[in-house]
């Protein structure tokens, strides 16, 4: 089937509209007519060239998306025809030791996409093409692995639900999951796009008493106020780690999130810490990972490790 799709050939080029073949479902794999997609940071880091992912042939860009099943492989049990789905760039296999011990973010069974030796999910003319992460949801259908989907209730806007296969769920989860944040503890968000934002209400959901929000931008900062910051700092206009400690009484805040992908807010980040306890959660899996030097001596905190080691969101 043909289809239109955006295709970047190499960084730093624009992306393409061009017509691309899509292979109809094989197995387990699900065909899905796209409705609406997401635009990522880390999208961008590969158009820029700041991504860890190998541009060794065209790539069809895009990995929050939604849409309707249109058609299904043999092999599929947990959707059909007309279902509404939100793709997944956490593919799972089930079966290796990552998934059977509850941790299927961090599958390695690596059946979500197809072999090199098989023939491509997207080709033109006859040149296999790549789908981001398994998706590629900057085209009209995506086809996808049974288990690189969720199926969603049909009254949910598919232009929100895209946003909650990457942004939010990233966002939410590095508060509630990776932080180990407790209610009544403090917040520090570096960056107020879609994933920080995230981070924002899912402190919020987790019941942080205290939640300090930090961008260039004042429309972001209102947008965070709104969503649940209870307070606000334009590091353009003052230094934000001693903001944020003026904010919090000179102590420092429990967590601090970096949700950019940048080095310097990754140490304004550490900096902003409280001592001996607190964590920095970067969210960003797919952005360049930093090389980022701690502010202090190696004073213990609670879970072993030095202050402002920073544990990546998967």
């Amino acid at each position: 089937m043909k289809i239109s799709a955006a295709v970047l050939r190499r960084a730093h080029e624009p992306v393409m509209i061009e017509p691309v073949e899509i292979d109809t479902p094989w197995g387990r794999e699900v065909l899905v007519r796209t409705a609406a997609t997401g635009v990522c940071h880390s999208d961008l880091h590969v158009v820029e060239g700041q991504s860890r992912f190998s541009l060794d042939r065209p790539i069809v860009l895009g990995h929050e998306g939604a849409g309707v099943v249109e058609s299904v492989g043999a092999d599929v049990t947990t959707v059909r025809p007309g279902d509404h789905v939100v793709a997944c760039l956490s593919g799972f296999c089930g079966s290796c030791a990552q998934c059977l011990s509850g941790h299927p973010n961090l599958c390695v069974g690596g059946i979500v996409a197809r072999s090199d030796s098989a023939p491509p999910r997207l080709s033109q003319n006859g040149r296999a093409l790549w789908p981001f992460l398994a998706i590629g949801s900057y085209a009209e259908r995506m086809l996808l692995h049974e288990n690189s989907v969720v199926k969603i209730d049909p009254d949910l806007p598919l232009d929100r639900a895209a946003l909650v296969g990457c942004g939010v769920l990233t966002g939410v989860g590095a508060a509630l999951r990776s932080s180990g944040l407790e209610a009544g503890q403090t917040v520090a968000v570096f960056g107020c796009g879609g994933v920080g934002l995230s981070i924002v209400q899912g402190a919020r959901i987790g019941g942080a008493r205290q939640i300090i929000a930090l961008d260039i931008f004042d429309p972001k900062l209102e947008t965070a106020r709104r969503v649940g910051a209870t307070h606000v700092v334009n590091s353009a206009n003052e230094d934000p780690v001693k903001a944020v400690r003026a904010l919090t009484g000179g102590a420092g805040v429990d967590h601090a999130f970096e949700a950019v992908g940048n080095t310097t807010l990754v140490r304004q980040a550490i900096e902003s810490l409280g001592i001996p306890h607190g964590r920095e959660p970067l969210p960003h899996r797919h952005s360049p990972v930093p090389r980022v030097l701690s502010p202090g001596p190696p004073v213990a905190r609670r879970d072993g490790h030095p202050p402002g080691a920073a544990r990546r969101h998967q």
